[in-house]
């Protein structure tokens, strides 16, 4: 199944190109394989192809003229597909539109500097742990959460999936009893990681929403 990422590199009109990775979720690992002597995370750490790609595609280079910029290059593997989805994106715009909150389970955004953001993806779908939800969007629903780090390594991680997990069965049970709407469980989801996430990281939801305070309980 593989471990899907989005990767998206700035480019230098303050837009964005759009990379998939099949393994770039596990373990957060592109945090810190994504650099300048490196820019789609490969084991070659001194790729002219790689760095003329990316310098190209940050100018504004589209998805189309990659395929021939790429033909007969003896290139080595990477974990960032070179070729990217999409180019010329804002933020909103892949958070919204392009980023599957289920099966994508990580996001990085990277600077023109190689400054690497490295995001969780959390799903709002209930349909697997409900009996009354049958569909759950996965494009654009859900939520993106920076973890904590120490000696390279993300701090709290797995810790916060699993209380997700956990926070996920319990709303919907309380769907399934009538105690939430499919719009206050969304509600209480983001209030609950709005606490969890805290100051210290950063919490980013598509549509330029917040996490509720008051997220309200249908009792009837």
């Amino acid at each position: 199944m593989g471990h899907r990422a989005l990767v998206a590199y700035e480019r230098t009109d303050g837009q964005y190109t759009l990379h998939y990775s099949h393994w770039g979720a596990a373990n957060l690992k592109l945090k810190h394989r994504i650099t300048a002597e490196s820019p789609f995370g490969g084991d070659d750490t001194h790729s002219k192809w790689a760095k003329q790609l990316l310098a190209e595609l940050a100018d504004g280079l589209e998805a189309d003229a990659v395929d021939g910029y790429l033909a007969g290059e003896d290139r080595p593997s990477t974990v960032v597909e070179p070729k990217p989805r999409a180019t010329g994106l804002t933020l909103e715009e892949i958070i919204t539109d392009h980023l599957d909150y289920l099966h994508h389970e990580a996001f990085y955004v990277v600077s023109p500097t190689f400054e690497v953001t490295a995001y969780r993806t959390l799903w709002f779908g209930l349909q697997y742990d409900s009996e009354t939800v049958e569909h759950g969007e996965t494009v654009g629903n859900g939520a993106l959460a920076t973890v904590r780090w120490y000696d390279d390594e993300p701090v709290g991680d797995g810790h916060l999936k699993g209380q997700f997990r956990a926070l996920k069965d319990v709303v919907g049970d309380m769907v399934d009893k009538g105690v939430f709407t499919q719009s206050t469980a969304r509600q209480y989801l983001k209030q609950k990681l709005g606490e969890w996430v805290g100051e210290r990281q950063e919490l980013r939801i598509p549509g330029g929403e917040s996490p509720s305070p008051d997220a309200t309980l249908n009792r009837s």
